[in-house]
């Protein structure tokens, strides 16, 4: 007998988390073409929804690199002031109204010098952006918190640049760091200086990691680096056999290392073949700290309401099954301690205890 489903209308009420998204793979279409028309940029085209169709058939590559790639249009028009105060303002309210509640953005301020703004500029104009959008969300009753993960660029020069504007604007809604960019041939490793400066300045930092490089880039990530969480991390299956955890795989659960895992970006890049068979499943059932995340919202053409339909409707998840790693996502949050507790016990657990009331048992 098949479970019955979740509606779409209760997965986008439910209360979310998301501590894996980019600013600038999250743009709306219409405004990428509008401030691509306004800097004299030239798009693959200029009807929204044929762009959204573009980015999600060039970004089903199979390749990271390539996904990557199709980043050109976006940050072309997040290179001005009004440009960066717009795409953050917009991601906030996109957010609020899919339902989520608390957001980490994660973005290379390297990436948005072109038109001349220093990198400290490019923080303080994204942050006023940020606020921006979360008043208006408070305002319209769907108030969210967002936290800002500055990056730096792997395949550059700039990582202990990026360090340390995490670290001078920590006060100033930066909650912390990470590493991205293209993984194989560019090791974490190449920038302990980076995540040694951090861990003595307590600045919480996550790795991309696991993704386009296997364990070795997981094992760098958190053996020499010190990383809290793993972005992506879906290769660590490679260290578990017929159920049995290796040691780095052991290291990452005991120690509740939380995974940003983002099941259709990384069918995207040829991390996974299919939702149903998507690693997030097994590893959530073996008891590691799993989280659910959309990476990059425009490029893969998705949401967190998508992300959840996707795993109910093909892997059969259930409303305690997404219940959990919204906790975990929380709790792995790089907020203090307090602030996850409150969220958890006023707003996520709520929110979910009033969507089992409602809803048929699966």
């Amino acid at each position: 007998m098949t479970a019955p489903s979740i509606g779409t209308d209760t997965l986008r009420r439910l209360p979310k988390a998301v501590l894996h998204d980019h600013l600038d793979g999250g743009l709306r279409p219409a405004t990428v073409v509008e401030l691509a028309a306004a800097v004299g940029h030239t798009l693959p085209t200029t009807d929204p929804d044929e762009l959204a169709a573009w980015y999600f058939d060039a970004a089903n590559s199979g390749d990271l690199v390539r996904y990557i790639a199709t980043f050109e249009h976006t940050l072309a028009v997040m290179q001005s002031r009004e440009g960066l105060l717009r795409t953050a303002e917009e991601y906030v309210l996109d957010l609020a109204a899919d339902g989520v509640v608390y957001a980490e953005v994660r973005y290379a301020p390297e990436l948005n010098t072109k038109g001349g703004l220093s990198l400290s500029e490019v923080v303080e104009t994204v942050q006023e952006g940020l606020a921006a959008g979360v008043a208006k969300a408070a305002a319209a009753g769907t108030p969210v918190r967002v936290g800002t993960l500055l990056c730096g660029m792997r395949m550059f020069d700039r990582v202990r640049e990026a360090a340390d504007l995490a670290v001078a604007y920590r006060d100033a809604g930066v909650v912390g760091f990470d590493i991205a960019g293209a993984e194989d041939g560019f090791p974490a490793a190449d920038h302990l200086d980076a995540f040694e400066h951090l861990r003595r300045e307590s600045v919480p930092f996550t790795i991309h990691a696991g993704e386009a490089h296997g364990l070795p880039s997981i094992h760098q990530a958190v053996r020499l680096c010190g990383a809290q969480r793993i972005g992506h991390g879906v290769r660590l299956t490679e260290d578990i056999v017929d159920g049995k955890l290796g040691r780095l795989a052991g290291w990452v659960r005991d120690r509740r290392i939380a995974l940003e895992m983002c099941p259709t970006s990384n069918l995207q890049t040829g991390c996974a073949t299919s939702v149903a068979e998507h690693p997030i499943t097994a590893l959530k059932d073996l008891g590691f700290r799993v989280t659910l995340n959309t990476d990059n919202r425009l490029v893969s053409g998705t949401t967190m309401t998508r992300e959840m339909s996707l795993l109910v409707e093909e892997a059969g998840w259930s409303l305690e099954d997404l219940r959990t790693v919204t906790v975990n996502a929380v709790k792995s949050a790089f907020i203090p301690f307090d602030e996850r507790r409150a969220l958890i016990e006023d707003v996520i657990l709520p929110g979910y205890a009033a969507a089992l009331c409602s809803s048929p048992r699966r």
